[in-house]
């Protein structure tokens, strides 16, 4: 099923145009402005359409309480050992960067936008004039930041990460009863990093049936080819933590692409889109020289006239210039009307 495009800035996102590719900064920057411009700059070189920032600060995401439910203490979890609020505090991106970040981004032709946390922020990016929101699969249960949102009249784009079918139905009614009509899901899976078992990308097709309106990839898989096989599903929006290099470390580069993978991201998401083209059978015209390499019915040795057609001077051969191979049963035993050369390929007018 085809949905209108939606505009975000000057890009136009839908099926008729390759997949939106967005850089997710988030903390990437290790707190030094120097670095997230740099992360523009590299973004921007590889190709990325968007670049999103996230936009809180550690006391709007969360108490200062250094234990209990608010220190991370899972084992696999990247960030144990930490509180809550120190890990934000580490993550967050200083609201004063905004501006020049997003001033670097127009400069280089990216879209800007940001994932607010909470109605100060939307404030915030307000007075910055985003083009456009993302709600973070954390608040997609969120329903008064997600009306504040919807209610600016720009596209908003919500990652789905844990939410049930059902509190997906809350979530996209609230987004339209408050005058959003630009609404763009990304599938998501809520583990950092996220492996390809637990993708389930199959989940595309079905949300974007289910609740008509287009669907992309939040991924938060190693490498690119999940975000690259979402497309050949029809997602129209890929998201991706970016950053200069893993190895340097930060909250999230080690879930993160570098600039070459995301130069990869693009060229690749973009062939897989072009491939996608239309319900297609019978030759295209790319085709049109290659049809005659198929098999056909040609006379392989010479033959007098009034001569019968046998096994020994008919055979299936290439090129496809004679009569198509499903008629040499028929043709045995018939006679030809004029003496005919070897190498000559087969029609009704020898008969």
């Amino acid at each position: 099923m085809q949905f209108n495009n939606i505009k975000i800035s000057d890009r136009e996102i839908g099926f008729s145009h390759p997949p939106l590719i967005i850089a997710e900064m988030s903390g990437n920057h290790n707190q030094s402005l120097e670095r997230a411009l740099k992360i523009v700059e590299a973004a921007a070189k590889a190709g990325a359409h968007a670049l999103k920032l996230q936009t809180y600060t550690a006391d709007t995401m969360t108490l200062d309480i250094k234990d209990g439910e608010f220190y991370i203490d899972e084992p696999a979890s990247l960030w144990r050992g930490q509180s809550l609020h120190k890990l934000y505090q580490q993550a967050y991106t200083p609201w004063e960067w905004h501006q020049p970040i997003f001033d670097k981004c127009r400069q280089l032709g990216l879209i800007c936008f940001s994932t607010p946390f909470d109605a100060t922020a939307v404030d915030f990016l307000e007075s910055l004039k985003v083009p456009c929101y993302k709600i973070a699969s954390f608040e997609n249960t969120d329903l008064p930041l997600i009306r504040q949102v919807a209610a600016t009249g720009k596209p908003v784009i919500i990652s789905t990460g844990m939410a049930s079918a059902g509190e997906l139905d809350e979530t996209v009614r609230a987004v339209q009863k408050a005058g959003c009509r630009e609404l763009i899901l990304l599938k998501c899976t809520s583990t950092y990093p996220a492996t390809p078992e637990n993708t389930n990308l199959l989940t595309i097709p079905h949300m974007r049936e289910l609740f008509q309106c287009q669907v992309g990839l939040s991924d938060h898989t190693m490498g690119t080819g999940v975000a690259i096989a979402a497309v050949a599903l029809g997602a129209t929006v890929i998201e991706k933590h970016f950053t200069l290099s893993r190895a340097e470390g930060g909250v999230d580069a080690a879930f993160s692409i570098e600039p070459a993978e995301m130069q990869a991201l693009v060229t690749g998401s973009k062939q897989a889109w072009q491939a996608l083209g239309q319900v297609n059978y019978g030759y295209v015209d790319a085709e049109k020289e290659s049809v005659k390499g198929r098999r056909s019915l040609y006379v392989v040795k010479d033959m007098s006239a009034g001569e019968a057609f046998t096994k020994e001077n008919l055979k299936t051969i290439r090129p496809g210039l004679g009569l198509a191979p499903k008629y040499y049963d028929l043709l045995l035993g018939k006679k030809v009307k004029q003496a005919v050369k070897k190498g000559t390929p087969v029609d009704w007018e020898l008969l």
